[in-house]
């Protein structure tokens, strides 16, 4: 798949939003959760809506038409999510945990079937956003990716494969970052705070900056 040569225009509203993903066990959540508790009322954090949707009932089961209905599911919250959120906090810069490309990576078959399935495209899903964070998973360093989310059920085999076919569909949106695995948790998550930083402070002057005009 190629990178797309240019980007639609961004949402009309011009809401500032950044997206926290990577593969399982990457540390996204704890680190988003740091930054909003750091940031104040400046940015507000979008919860991940696959963890909604699970730990409401939604069954997690292999068939792949089940699979199918909850990536559908997932996508529809997300988008909707967004908008509540974005709609309470008009001013903040929304700061996502996971965005609507991630289902691509999940779906059986390949991503293109994701995107004609939903009725989008991969070009589309990225224009939602103004950057991407993306934090590989732990279990590209052979890891534990045990962590406090009960819905996580991937091996670590799984979770290698899931964070290369997410950075592999991410990494095509113009403001990438990668947060890469480091055996110290501690050190990449102080990685990831200071990139988060240096977007969020790069985002903000703009929307300032429109602002004004």
């Amino acid at each position: 798949m190629k990178p797309p040569k240019r980007l639609p225009k961004p949402r009309p509203n011009g809401h500032c939003r950044i997206v926290l993903t990577g593969g399982p066990g990457g540390g996204k959540t704890t680190a988003g959760d740091l930054f909003r508790r750091e940031m104040g009322g400046k940015v507000v954090l979008v919860p991940e809506a696959a963890t909604m949707v699970f730990s409401g009932g939604f069954p997690r089961v292999p068939q792949i038409e089940a699979v199918h209905a909850a990536q559908r599911a997932i996508y529809h919250v997300q988008i909707h999510l967004e908008e509540a959120v974005m709609a309470q906090h008009e001013e903040q810069i929304l700061l996502c945990d996971r965005g609507t490309v991630d289902g691509a990576a999940y779906w059986p078959g390949g991503s293109e079937g994701f995107f004609e399935d939903i009725g989008t495209s991969l070009e589309r899903e990225l224009a939602r956003y103004d950057a991407v964070i993306f934090f590989e998973s732990a279990a590209v360093g052979h890891m534990s990716i045990e962590g406090g989310n009960p819905i996580r059920n991937e091996t670590l085999e799984q979770a290698v494969k899931l964070d290369r076919r997410l950075r592999d569909l991410w990494s095509q949106h113009p403001k990438f970052m990668l947060v890469p695995h480091n055996p110290s948790f501690f050190k990449k998550i102080s990685f990831g705070l200071a990139v988060l930083d240096g977007i969020v402070s790069e985002l903000g002057c703009k929307e300032r900056r429109r602002k004004m005009r």
